[in-house]
């Protein structure tokens, strides 16, 4: 090349880093003085909404955000990840040991013990490994059982939008007194009640007659799991034995009805309350749990209730989601009713502003794979999508009863009175038990939607090997088709024998002598599911 190539070709390259001084100057300059950066109309590239349910299910098989489900264990969601493609579960426990591709557990965990599962959720966003997962996907949405505000404070430090309301609001209208408030102003009443504080059992009898409850009560307090915060009272003894968890609390006092508990989940969308199936609860039942009124299984089937039940209990869940968004709530949450077996009334038992326990069989059912689970409208509303749908036409499609199936849960509690260290445990996944034989393993699968008849279940497990067996702790939960419950809402033969069969796989030991028998052992001393 010539002197003069080369002078040619060293100008324009001087020329070329010039420009691209010029260019750097000019985007690194404060934007106050607009004027000078020359501009054209700005291009907004609107989408059309989501429309019907096959342009929704797409969206959740395609989208790129990343979601998790932060909580103890993966119960309450598990199966969602089928639908959604970025979905996964963050736990503390692992019932799987490491192989379900979509749960996460630290690997690096400190010994502690937790007081409650916002606790659990809020070690697992400051933990480190979690963090880098978070960070390794980029920002998404969190969605949680129980969170409270330093939840949310974590979860904004690690970009994750929070998926439901405030945690607040969630909090007042958790209350049972606040929601027998908002009931009755949504024309969905209580049972017969009155609200109160009492110190002593007369004013618990005075509060009562002045409210003509009679003598024979049931006493609730505002918070907490129902099976530890309901109180059967019909004389003093009966107080005695409650008074250090009733006397001086704000109290919700009802005449004591026999009820037939039920359970059925909504979402309030941008378009409406859709209600999702009703079932009956398993209440109270010593094989299952040692509270007497705790909640421990669902069943359901097209053949619980009357008709007129069925669309009197889903009209109620409609009214109480229309009022519980006039209070700014949106998306998930479940009712409890209480049917009158003497009279056939439908009571409102209490709300949970949340996913709960029932979620498992609610986003399985044959309602779900129709169309899709419920917790998928949920989160819709927290993707940043807009969308569209009939929510009429889901309740009535929903409500025939040609459209339910029969799926049966439920939770095993430790029920005999004495404190151990589990040395075998049954592990998750399908188990079988034939009408003459013995209950045996038969496939490893990450939840119980392949489960195909009566004589297969699902089984996840909670307390494993090297946990503590005491009274209240939970167990595992079982997963079937069929009802484990009759018309009477009395357990089945059948129920009784996946019991038996499921507890005759734990092994345990007596505690060692260095360890306190008046420990209380991590990490199921509260509500886990």
């Amino acid at each position: 090349m010539t002197v003069t190539g080369l002078w040619w070709v060293f100008g324009v390259a001087v020329l070329a880093g010039a420009a691209r001084w010029v260019i750097r100057r000019l985007a690194a300059r404060s934007p106050a003085h607009p004027s000078t950066i020359p501009s054209g109309p700005t291009l907004v590239v609107k989408t059309k909404p989501l429309t019907g349910i096959p342009a929704i299910r797409n969206f959740f098989r395609t989208t790129q955000t990343p979601v998790y489900f932060v909580s103890a264990t993966a119960f309450n969601l598990l199966g969602i990840d089928r639908w959604v493609r970025t979905f996964k579960f963050i736990n503390y426990y692992d019932s799987f040991d490491g192989w379900h591709p979509n749960v996460f557990v630290p690997r690096e965990q400190t010994p502690r013990t937790f007081g409650s599962i916002e606790e659990i959720v809020n070690y697992l966003l400051g933990h480190k490994e979690v963090a880098d997962l978070v960070s390794a996907h980029g920002p998404g949405k969190a969605a949680f059982l129980m969170f409270d505000a330093e939840t949310e404070q974590l979860a904004g430090e690690l970009d994750l939008d929070v998926a439901f309301p405030p945690a607040a609001l969630r909090h007042r209208l958790d209350s049972k007194i606040e929601t027998t408030r908002l009931g009755n102003d949504a024309g969905v009443p209580s049972v017969p009640n009155t609200m109160g504080t009492a110190t002593t059992y007369p004013e618990l009898v005075s509060l009562a007659h002045a409210g003509g409850l009679g003598d024979d009560l049931v006493v609730q307090t505002p918070y907490g799991d129902s099976g530890q915060t309901t109180f059967f009272i019909a004389d003093g003894r009966d107080w005695d034995r409650h008074e250090r968890k009733v006397a001086g609390e704000s109290l919700k006092v009802m005449k004591r009805i026999e009820p037939r508990e039920l359970a059925i989940e909504g979402v309030i969308t941008r378009h409406g309350t859709l209600v999702g199936p009703l079932m009956a609860e398993l209440v109270g039942f010593e094989e299952l749990t040692p509270y007497d009124g705790g909640w421990c299984g669902d069943d359901v089937s097209p053949d619980l209730l009357t008709e007129k039940q069925r669309r009197v209990a889903r009209e109620r869940t409609i009214a109480m989601g229309e009022r519980l968004r006039r209070e700014g709530y949106r998306g998930y949450f479940e009712l409890d009713f209480l049917l009158d077996a003497d009279t056939g009334d439908i009571w409102l038992g209490e709300l949970n502003p949340r996913v709960t326990g029932a979620s498992s069989i609610t986003n399985v059912t044959a309602v779900a794979y129709g169309d899709m689970p419920l917790f998928l409208f949920h989160l819709l509303e927290f993707m940043d999508v807009e969308y569209q749908i009939d929510v009429d036409e889901l309740n009535d499609r929903w409500a025939q009863v040609q459209n339910l199936d029969e799926w049966t849960q439920f939770i095993l509690k430790q029920t005999e009175e004495v404190t151990e260290r589990i040395t075998r445990a049954p592990a998750s996944g399908i188990w079988r038990m034939p009408d003459a034989g013995a209950l045996r393993f038969d496939r490893r699968v990450t939840d119980w939607h392949t489960v195909s008849d009566e004589s297969e279940a699902f089984y996840l497990r909670i307390a494993g090997e090297g946990q503590y067996r005491y009274p209240g702790a939970d167990l595992g939960i079982l997963v079937t088709r069929g009802r484990f419950m009759d018309d009477e809402h009395e357990l089945l033969d059948r129920t009784r024998s996946w019991i038996s069969a499921i507890k005759e796989q734990f092994a345990s030991v007596p505690l060692d002598h260095d360890e306190p028998a008046t420990h209380a052992p991590e990490p199921f001393g509260f509500k886990l599911l």
